[in-house]
């Protein structure tokens, strides 16, 4: 019989980096808790505790340790795969809608009580709603504190502490150390200010293996002008937050993603960082992932030859449905016109201070009311397009970070002018479905003609990961989205 706690205690004894962001361990004897890939001399079993989440270790009263510091490490991949209620909460309180809306906010988004909310997490996470967010914050404030030299009147506020009170009790509690103890590991630089907003430079930690060709590769190559663009190795966009707008600069590193993250609002920092790491699909876990895949002898080449490959997502699920839509049936260069002329249109014009970045992506409410000259298609996908910004604009469709998946993908397949492919690729891209597969695209027919095979029966074996199995099949075909212009790690499939 399969035990767990035995497992888990096999993982800490071997360091096993694997299982980080799983669970952490609480060790009785020095009040302290660990990633399980910890260096430090590894507790004996009956001094260990273990939890499911950082939250639910520091309510039983444990610290984080300073060596492995557990709080600085990537999401938990349980709650970006899951697609249950309490996985949807976790999302939206990574996403700050707690700390905007309460949790009477987030119960109304569920579609649950409060009270039910309290319990659910209790039971799923360990912790509450409001432990969860208290986490959350002290590890943006940590992250601040340590890669950046912002004041930390600023640092308390970005990361969504109501006082200075409640920011240095909290930190107090949960690294043993004041904001100040914490500064003084700084590295990083102090805020610049341009075109109304208030950049930070940070590096975004990432689960390994890590293959940014395919991820970075689409994003690039699929941008839309005014949106996004990408000079000097750097991939830029703008991003629509919940109380304004910022600018993003990404390129990858050594060991994660090199980031300057521009804010309107220094208070939506949290927020914007939350959603980057969804666009690059940063939380996933890559060692589960890449084990499945290649217990197939079919996708295990592929699977060696570029292990960690990520599914490039996206800041915003109504975004991307749309811009899934207008790509249909069409070339990358012609969705890409057909997006900056939408965009123009009907865009918010912003100042970012970074050339060609001059739009936020429309709004629902927008694209409804676009002129016809903004959506240059037959009038059957035209309507096609306002139906779906009519179902999102009046909230009877969600394809929020908190949607419920499989509303949403009825909610979708509802409307007519949305076939299965859009679905697949919506859910894979904008919900950050795991096991979404667009067995009509054509990129993965023609991996399935190379590979002389039936994908739509042999993919079965692939679930739950076939979003990133299509990865792997894509990159078969020669495309400028499976590769970095002039990045030296990006190389062909064998």
């Amino acid at each position: 019989m399969y035990d767990e706690r035995e497992a888990w205690l096999r993982a800490i004894q071997s360091k096993d980096a694997r299982f980080d962001g799983h669970f952490v361990t609480g060790v009785t004897s020095t009040g302290i808790y660990c990633r399980p890939s910890c260096p430090a001399r590894s507790p004996h079993p009956r001094n260990v505790r273990f939890f499911v989440t950082a939250a639910a270790a520091q309510l039983a009263g444990f610290r984080a340790c300073k060596r492995c510091l557990p709080g600085a490490s990537p999401g938990s991949p349980e709650w970006d795969v899951r697609g249950d209620a309490v996985a949807r909460a976790v999302r939206l309180i990574d996403d700050g809608l707690v700390d905007r809306e309460g949790v009477t906010g987030l119960a109304a988004r569920l579609g649950y009580s409060a009270r039910q909310v309290q319990r659910m997490l209790q039971e799923g996470t360990g912790a509450g709603p409001l432990a969860l967010a208290r986490t959350r914050r002290a590890q943006t404030a940590r992250t601040l504190l340590e890669a950046t030299e912002l004041p930390l009147t600023d640092v308390a506020f970005a990361a969504g502490f109501a006082s200075l009170r409640s920011f240095n009790a909290t930190m107090r509690a949960i690294y043993d150390a004041t904001p100040s103890e914490l500064r003084r590991t700084s590295r990083g630089h102090g805020p610049r200010h341009d075109g109304g907003l208030t950049f930070v430079d940070l590096t975004l930690p990432v689960r390994q293996p890590f293959c940014a060709c395919n991820v970075f590769g689409h994003l690039i190559g699929t941008a839309i002008d005014g949106v996004e663009t990408f000079h000097d190795g750097t991939y830029h966009r703008t991003l629509r937050l919940p109380g304004g707008h910022g600018v993003v600069s990404l390129r990858p590193a050594l060991r994660g993603v090199e980031a300057r993250i521009g804010v309107s609002d220094i208070v939506q920092l949290p927020t914007a960082l939350a959603r980057v790491r969804r666009l690059l699909d940063l939380d996933a876990d890559p060692v589960a992932v890449d084990d499945a895949l290649a217990a197939d002898p079919l996708l295990a080449p592929l699977v060696h030859a570029h292990p960690g490959r990520r599914v490039p997502r996206g800041v915003d699920g109504d975004e991307i449905a749309f811009r899934i839509l207008l790509g249909q049936q069409v070339s990358t260069a012609a969705a890409r016109t057909h997006g900056a002329r939408l965009v123009r249109a009907a865009g918010t014009p912003i100042e970012t201070g970074i050339p060609g970045l001059d739009h936020l992506f429309p709004t629902a409410d927008a694209v409804a009311g676009a002129p016809d000259e903004a959506l240059a298609y037959p009038a059957a996908r035209r309507d096609t397009i306002r139906r779906l910004a009519g179902a999102l604009a009046d909230g009877d469709l969600d394809l929020s970070v908190g949607a419920d998946r499989d509303a949403a993908r009825a909610g979708l397949a509802s409307l007519r002018g949305i076939g299965p492919w859009t679905v697949e690729m919506i859910a894979m891209r904008g919900l950050g479905d795991p096991d979404a597969f667009p067995a009509t695209d054509l990129g993965v027919v023609r991996a399935a003609e190379e590979l002389g095979v039936d994908l739509t029966a042999r993919s079965a074996a692939w679930r739950p990961w076939r979003s990133y199995a299509t990865q792997h099949l894509w990159a078969l075909t020669p495309h400028a989205v499976n590769t970095i212009p002039g990045h030296p790690g990006c190389q062909e499939q064998p």
